[in-house]
């Protein structure tokens, strides 16, 4: 590349940057103060692009107009923030952080349907800027003179910040917060005000970085996951609640990418080696190495304790012989009784059930939070179809072997991931999926890649779905077992003993990153194995079974059951999949039904819907002992 290029590229990555840090800023200081992660915050980045849309064409595109519509949808995104935060989270704050996040994904899904409905599915292409239109000629190369605005307002906001943080009552009070919010509370602060004031600023950071965008991207409904996904990036490489961090993480992540655009392929010793192809995944990269290099990314600091005394998690049962055998007796005579279609969802219920309830056991008893257990599941439905398409093995051969191959990957990804906690190794989680994930979408002669594997299919004698079906439930069944049977080992209570004090753990001689290392191997091994049984169902695989979306339906389906018992993912993963299965066939937004029902099972049962059945149980149990009692 000659030097006007790599300043061409330069520029190009700091335009881009300068609306990944809005977001980021707003996502970092929302963090900082409510410990929330706030999954929704991609759907108001969305809402900016549809609103400044909407006010530009009611406005008039003339420079009054684009810019007054700019800022207007960026303080209406930041009512839209104070309505999610005022009849949502405020009723959950005192919820474990997991309810919190689930939530904030059901929000996702209402906020999408509401766009949908308003704005319809097709792509809105925005106008350019006025009297920002022409280019700018630098080194013999041009640039549009609205990128170089975008590169000037991104210093701009984050001074406003530094002023408005370090020269403000509101900005000592946030401080304070990111630092101890409990000691703010006790000194008299009214925190339901303070969070809120928060939630708008954020917000509207959000929806300002979205407006800004008109000109250089349309609006579209597949914005808030994508968007969502690179602010947690640039978020966590900068440090969980530091602007200044954010802001730096935008702009090497911003400029990485740009790089990797303007490069294309080179060919190094007589490797060719295509740049462009990492675009996918270059910020993943950088989040992994930053994280494994500086646990808490290049300007955060631990996180302060909170002084909130968290009542010890409830000691798991094991099971009754009856529920599980009056259970299997059902599951056996389903094909007798049932129609094909019951038939054909139950075989992915079987799949979606030993997927959550591995992730559950990496996620309860180990303590453990993944954003991307999807890599697992989806590398589980590659192997098996690679094993049996390229290498010519039987399908029984490649169902078998496939949980060995992810087992291996999750060796090497569990290393990594044991070295951290909360936050960080969740977002670590995502960066390995999403590195997965990339390279499966394109390595085109070896996976297919973005047209995935056709031709998947079981052997002969498993040619009927109700062969299937029973070969299905052997094998998840036995998964499950396996799973629940290691819980209640010496190893299993290990992990819990590290989960619920890692300091006396390690004082009695438990090795606990050992420990995790190993829990991540074998859930990762299951959940291949639900990957590989689900592949040999459907008779093709595709990228998407390694996405985000993956990963997050199955944090669905163990929030929805309940983390802190063992029934809770076999009940969310059964009615999470019924229900987007039955909503989706008779509704076009079938994604805000779910995110309205998520929210009420949310409000209502925090611990989940079995966890909370047990508590209700629970109580009326008491009440019938005090009546008898009296």
């Amino acid at each position: 590349m000659t030097f006007a290029s790599i300043i061409i590229q330069l520029l190009n990555g700091l335009a881009a940057a300068a609306s990944l840090f809005l977001v980021s800023a707003g996502l970092s200081l929302i963090f900082g103060v409510t410990r929330i992660v706030n999954f929704a915050h991609g759907s108001l980045y969305m809402l900016g692009l549809y609103g400044a849309y909407t006010l530009i064409e009611a406005l008039g595109r003339t420079p009054l107009g684009f810019w007054t519509s700019v800022v207007l949808s960026a303080l209406a995104v930041g009512l839209v923030g104070v309505l999610i935060e005022v009849l949502v989270l405020r009723r959950i704050y005192r919820a474990p952080e997991l309810f919190q996040l689930l939530a904030t994904f059901a929000v996702v899904l209402v906020i999408k349907d509401i766009a949908l409905f308003t704005w319809g599915a097709e792509d809105l292409v925005g106008p350019r800027a006025p009297g920002l239109s022409m280019a700018v000629e630098i080194l013999g190369r041009r640039i549009p003179a609205y990128d170089l605005l975008l590169i000037a307002i991104g210093p701009v906001v984050l001074l406003v910040m530094w002023l408005l943080l370090t020269r403000t009552r509101w900005g000592a009070l946030v401080r304070a917060a990111t630092q101890d919010r409990e000691m703010v509370g006790a000194l008299g602060v009214d925190q339901a005000k303070l969070f809120t004031s928060v939630f708008f600023v954020g917000s509207v950071l959000a929806g300002l970085g979205g407006a800004l965008q008109i000109p250089r991207e349309p609006a579209n409904l597949e914005l808030d996951l994508s968007v969502i996904a690179d602010a947690f990036v640039v978020t966590v490489v900068g440090g969980l609640g530091s602007i200044g961090g954010a802001f730096l993480a935008a702009m090497l992540i911003g400029v990485a990418k740009a790089f990797c655009i303007g490069v294309g392929t080179v060919n190094w010793f007589g490797a060719e080696i295509v740049f462009s192809k990492l675009t996918l995944v270059v910020e993943f990269l950088i989040m992994a190495i930053v994280l494994v290099v500086r646990p808490f990314g290049l300007l955060g600091k631990p996180q302060a304790a909170q002084r909130i005394a968290a009542d010890p998690a409830p000691p798991l049962t094991v099971p009754s012989w009856t529920f599980v055998l009056v259970g299997l007796a059902l599951l056996l005579a389903v094909p007798v009784a049932a129609d094909r279609y019951v038939t054909i969802l139950l075989t992915d219920i079987f799949c979606f059930a030993l997927f959550a309830v591995s992730l559950h056991f990496i996620m309860g008893p180990a303590g453990m939070v993944s954003f991307g257990h999807a890599a697992y599941f989806g590398l589980g439905a590659y192997a098996a179809g690679l094993l049996m398409k390229r290498a010519g093995l039987p399908m029984e051969a490649a169902l078998v072997l496939a949980p060995l191959v992810v087992g291996a990957f999750a060796v090497v990804y569990g290393w990594f991931c044991v070295r951290l906690s909360g936050v960080y190794l969740a977002m670590l989680t995502l960066a390995f999926a999403q590195i997965s994930w990339s390279i499966v979408f394109q390595w085109d002669s070896f996976t297919g890649g973005s047209n995935g594997l056709f031709g998947v299919w079981p052997s002969a004698w498993l040619a009927g779905k109700t062969a299937y079906y029973y070969l299905a439930l052997a094998f998840c069944g036995a998964g499950v077992a396996l799973l629940w049977r290691v819980l209640f080992s010496p190893f299993g209570y290990a992990l819990r003993a590290g989960r619920d004090s890692p300091l006396r753990a390690e004082a009695i001689g438990i090795d606990l990153r050992a420990y995790q290392w190993m829990a991540f191997v074998l859930v990762g091994a299951l959940a291949g194995l639900a990957g590989a049984v689900y592949a040999f169902s459907k008779g093709s695989i595709s990228p998407s079974t390694i996405s985000i979306a993956q990963s997050t339906d199955g944090l669905i389906m163990v929030l929805l059951g309940g983390v802190e018992t063992l029934k809770g993912p076999l009940a969310g993963a059964a009615i999470f999949t019924w229900l987007r299965d039955e909503v989706a066939r008779r509704t076009e937004f079938w994604r805000g039904v779910m995110g309205v029902v998520i929210l009420a099972i949310v409000l209502l049962f925090p611990q989940g819907l079995v966890g909370g059945l047990k508590a209700l149980t629970q109580r009326w149990r008491e009440a019938q002992s005090r009546e008898k009692t009296a």
